[in-house]
């Protein structure tokens, strides 16, 4: 092939490309904009699921989230119980514009030219709900397993905001090249959660599998599940720390990372069956679909969104001037 067919650099690459899969017809690619139209619908849930009728009554701040307060140190508890105390004096009053935010930044994230300011809007809120509504969620009590949902979905609302930021003002390129890290930050720091003194042993599973509750036809399976657990607790715990351990470490590497990201999806899919009540989303008092679908969503940015370094810009280059 000649200049005048490929005159440009990038293009005279695109055999190569096509033969490393890259460009492959029928490959699904995913990019940051990807990861943008994922998190905007996920905040527009959010945002829908803020406007049921029980977060527009005081029972929403005194059943969700003071709880969140309770067993925690007080540099927690505290805040998280005014915040509890004052949403359930004004309910409907602060509820509105809670759900409004939410919205506004879901519209934001979808719409190309806002979606800058709107992730860029997201990472304050995120941290203003994971602290004053979630209470970190439990990390800091001690009892926290990525079971029930540890270390909060609106947590990973950040990550994968910071993962889907456009670069150079482009978003048709791969995610942020540090995801594996975080995922491998995940699911080892679940390990490390799991073998705290209150959650290393066989009951706590089992709580963790019962303490969300799971829809009639599924109630049996869980509740012969957690049974199960209960009587072999030491197997089931050091398999899942195994397990866990396992999967962030394979992400650190191309070699293993597949097989890393698949056995995360699916465990991450398990979890919300069985332990995470698939977010309570059917109960009327869900405000988001918790951990796992996020873990999901990284998952398949992993397994979809990587290409190599030199490939990674979105434009193709400028030719070189003669």
């Amino acid at each position: 092939m000649n200049s005048a067919v490929f005159p440009i650099p990038a293009l005279r690459e695109a055999p190569r490309r096509v033969q490393l899969g890259l460009l492959a017809p029928g490959r699904m690619r995913v990019t940051r904009r990807g990861l943008q139209v994922m998190l905007g619908l996920l905040w527009l849930l959010d945002g829908c699921l803020q406007l049921q009728p029980f977060m527009l009554r005081a029972s929403f701040a005194n059943e969700l989230i003071a709880p969140a307060g309770n067993g925690q140190p007080r540099l927690v508890a505290v805040p998280v119980h005014w915040a509890a105390h004052l949403i359930a004096a004004h309910p409907v009053a602060l509820d509105a514009p809670f759900a409004t935010a939410q919205l506004l930044l879901g519209v934001g994230i979808l719409i190309p030219r806002t979606v800058r300011l709107a992730l860029a809007a997201s990472l304050p809120w995120v941290l203003g709900v994971w602290f004053f509504g979630e209470g970190l969620s439990g990390l800091a009590s001690g009892h926290a397993s990525v079971l029930s949902g540890a270390p909060g979905a609106v947590l990973l609302y950040g990550v994968l905001a910071l993962a889907a930021w456009p670069r150079d003002g482009h978003s048709d390129i791969a995610p942020a090249r540090w995801l594996p890290i975080a995922w491998a930050a995940l699911w080892i720091g679940a390990a490390f959660l799991q073998l705290l003194p209150q959650n290393n042993n066989g009951s706590a599973v089992h709580d963790a599998l019962l303490s969300n509750g799971s829809p009639s036809w599924l109630s049996g399976p869980v509740s012969s599940l957690a049974g199960w657990v209960g009587t072999h607790g030491t197997l089931v715990l050091v398999v899942l720390v195994a397990v866990e351990v396992s999967i962030g470490l394979a992400a650190l590497d191309r070699r293993t990372s597949p097989a890393g990201v698949g056995a995360g999806l699916v465990l991450a899919v398990a979890f919300w069956v069985f332990a995470q009540n698939f977010g309570g989303l059917y109960t009327g008092q869900a405000t988001d679909p918790n951990t796992a679908p996020l873990l999901v969503l990284i998952a398949v940015a992993l397994a979809h969104g990587r290409v190599d370094a030199q490939d990674e810009p979105g434009l193709i280059p400028r030719p070189p001037r003669r």
